[in-house]
């Protein structure tokens, strides 16, 4: 008999609300496909550029962490959407956007696979205690935030339930940037024999 695999989505135990439930599920899906595409990345791969400039690996995976925390900490707490006190790693030290011409973060440098595993999941248990005594009605309620991405003092204005999605998206799409890179990285190796 041939080996079932299932991938069923379901809510997540321990969330007051379905909806937030599978959110956890789906977050968790897309954080355990990352895990699995980025295994043996060795530190020169995680810290390597395709030029100066432009985004490492792990620059990455830290940044995808500190959005996780940022956005939980603004739309279900109320505070700014710094990471420090999660993290211990501020956003300006992952070095997101980068310079051109830049060179990858020093507070990034030398760091082992490991470290940005151990990252991830403490982004991701917080937004499990954040989000598990949310109900549905909760997903509705609004928060606002500096839109620190626009000039001139704008406020964004959001809900929680868009923040979980968000913070879905925003994973999945520099997941396939990090794909792309592992990629780019082991061609240049090979052709370097």
């Amino acid at each position: 008999m041939p080996q079932l695999i299932q991938r069923i989505l379901e809510s997540k135990p321990g969330s007051a609300s379905r909806q937030a439930g599978l959110f956890l599920w789906q977050l968790d899906d897309q954080s355990r496909r990352l895990g699995e595409d980025t295994r043996r990345a060795t530190v020169a791969e995680l810290t390597w550029q395709p030029r100066p400039g432009m985004n490492t690996i792990g620059m990455l995976l830290a940044h995808i962490a500190a959005v996780e925390v940022g956005w939980m900490r603004a739309a279900v707490h109320g505070t700014d959407r710094d990471s420090v006190q999660v993290l211990g790693i501020s956003k300006r030290e992952i070095g997101m956007p980068l310079a051109p011409g830049a060179l990858g973060p020093e507070a990034l440098a030398d760091r082992e696979l490991s470290w940005f595993d151990a990252l991830l999941a403490r982004a991701r248990e917080h937004t499990r205690a954040a989000v598990a005594p949310l109900t549905d009605a909760d997903l509705e309620r609004r928060f606002r935030t500096p839109a620190s991405w626009e000039p001139g003092g704008t406020e964004f204005e959001g809900t929680i339930g868009w923040a979980l999605y968000h913070i879905l998206e925003h994973e999945a799409g520099h997941y396939g940037q990090i794909n792309l890179l592992r990629h780019q990285y082991r061609a240049l190796a090979s052709d370097r024999g």
